[in-house]
């Protein structure tokens, strides 16, 4: 079964062009992972099936709160450079960090 990378941003949006580059560069090293991105208002459904939890770097603040609310998860932030420049390879490395 293929592990559960989730993403949480304020809304969704900008995330999911994240994910779609997350997703390719796991094709491309033949990595089978189930990766999503939802809002941080859905974080209390979609985070629970989660193997890992990253949050874009606009919802930074929300880190101990979800830490809090996954405490048997590993929950990170993506850096900003990542993020702003869509590097899926250097985000799933994050993910791939805490999958071992």
């Amino acid at each position: 079964m293929a592990k559960k990378i989730t993403l949480f941003c304020s809304a969704g949006m900008s995330t999911s062009l994240l994910v779609n580059k997350m997703r390719e560069a796991a094709k491309k090293n033949g990595k089978d992972y189930d990766i999503n991105a939802y809002s941080l208002s859905e974080a209390d459904t979609k985070g629970a099936d989660a193997d890992v939890i990253l949050l874009g770097p606009q919802v930074r603040f929300a880190l101990s709160k979800m830490k809090g609310l996954f405490p048997n998860k590993p929950v990170d932030v993506i850096d900003m450079r990542s993020y702003g420049l869509m590097d899926g390879a250097a985000a799933l490395a994050l993910a791939e960090k805490y999958l071992k």
